[in-house]
């Protein structure tokens, strides 16, 4: 990692529509884990309408039957986008409403724009038809394990973790939501389960003695909003490629399906394992039958902890769902990434995703949320995601 500073390169219609989407989806509360489906919702459907008119690539989803010559592919991923927003915010109206308008008023009046326009918006609604009933917000029941290791909520009164429709939602990619699902997570009284232990113990805690200042910026660093984050990142490297409408509308369909999979993945192996977070494990230790373990009732992480469990880790299936979306799309590792946080105010600059992905599984353990293991293998599961994703979808037509 290097600190830098934050870049100010310009952008196009796709990296505006995704700012654009994520206000309105960060104005209308949704929550985080399940903001990475409703981008790719929109995404989806700006690759799929700008790859009509392109034609380089396989489409994702939907293929027009027709596309008039000349239309606009600017004019389409706008129109694509909003009818996504619209259709699922519609309490946002007034705020796209505008950014619509003026996003159009940029591009010259004519046939071109009106062919656009027009089939960026069927694309969009031939796209959210197909996702009809996929399980969004869906209402499912959640039936909680017991005993030593199972997942208690962090706080009374909780009768479920949050988006427990997440691990039944229908996939993007993948064909099932437990395609990918992780390993079991070690036994608690291995040898594994108490050096996880010990480590998130000693360097987690929130009046931690060995978190180093640096150990402590970098757990801050990744408590910033997931998905604000992320989109900052993605943005960034669109605008410092200098990729053309059709590239940017393609990676970043592929960044938000890898993502969604990801995240819908990660939820399935939650809740599939219910694993407790180290909270629970440190101030129950005297129940999990290993001699390496000790109890410490009041032990408290450095940031309260989220309410979903600990196995897999989602920042890290996410996080290595969308390194692995960047190496695929580049064809290397060596991809240079900005990152900055609203949380520290800092800037991390990488320039290789392997280096990304040990600060990610670090920071999850100075922040007292997760294993170590249970990061390292949402990494891996989000990797297999990204690579499955690039592998099976958005390939050259030739």
């Amino acid at each position: 990692m290097m600190i830098g500073v934050p870049s100010t390169t310009r952008g196009d219609v796709v990296t505006d529509w995704n700012q654009i989407g994520i206000t309105a989806m960060v104005s209308a509360g949704r929550g985080q884990a399940p903001m990475y489906p409703d981008l790719a919702y929109e995404h989806i459907a700006i690759y799929d309408a700008v790859n009509a008119i392109d034609g380089r690539y396989t489409p994702f989803a939907v293929q027009p039957s027709s596309v008039p010559a000349g239309a606009s592919d600017e004019a389409a991923a706008i129109s694509a986008a909003y009818t996504v927003l619209i259709t699922i915010y519609p309490t946002q109206a007034g705020y796209l409403n505008a950014q619509y308008a003026a996003s159009l008023a940029a591009i010259p009046d004519g046939t071109p724009k009106t062919d656009g326009i027009n089939l960026g918006h069927n694309v969009a609604l031939a796209f959210l038809a197909s996702r009809a009933d996929d399980g969004r917000d869906a209402i499912v029941p959640f039936v909680f394990h017991s005993g030593p290791g199972a997942w208690v909520p962090p706080a009374p009164g909780i009768t479920a973790p949050n988006f427990p429709w997440l691990p039944y939602m229908r996939p993007f990619a993948m064909q099932s939501p437990s395609q990918f699902r992780a390993d079991p997570p070690p036994s608690l009284d291995s040898l594994q389960y108490a050096e996880d232990f010990n480590e998130v113990k000693s360097l987690g805690a929130i009046n931690s003695s060995t978190r180093t200042p640096e150990q402590t910026e970098i757990a801050n660093f990744y408590f910033d909003h997931g998905p604000k984050q992320t989109g900052r990142v993605v943005r960034n490297i669109a605008a410092e490629n200098l990729l053309s409408t059709s590239d940017s509308a393609r990676l970043f369909a592929m960044f938000y399906v890898a993502l969604a999979d990801a995240s819908i993945a990660a939820w399935d192996s939650k809740s599939y394992y219910q694993r407790w977070r180290p909270i629970t494990a440190i101030r129950n230790a005297d129940i999990d039958g290993n001699p390496d373990t000790v109890a410490d009732p009041t032990w408290t992480p450095l940031q309260p902890t989220p309410n979903h469990p600990d196995y897999v880790s989602a920042h890290g299936a996410n996080w290595g769902a969308f390194t692995e979306a960047l190496r695929q799309f580049f064809g290397t590792r060596q991809v240079h990434i900005t990152e900055t946080s609203d949380v520290t105010g800092t800037t991390h600059v990488f320039n290789n995703i392997d280096d990304l992905r040990r600060e990610l599984i670090n920071a999850r353990v100075y922040i007292g949320y997760h294993t170590r293991t249970a990061t390292v293998e949402g990494v891996v599961m989000g990797s297999k995601i990204g690579r499955y994703t690039a592998k099976n979808y958005f390939q050259p037509t030739n």
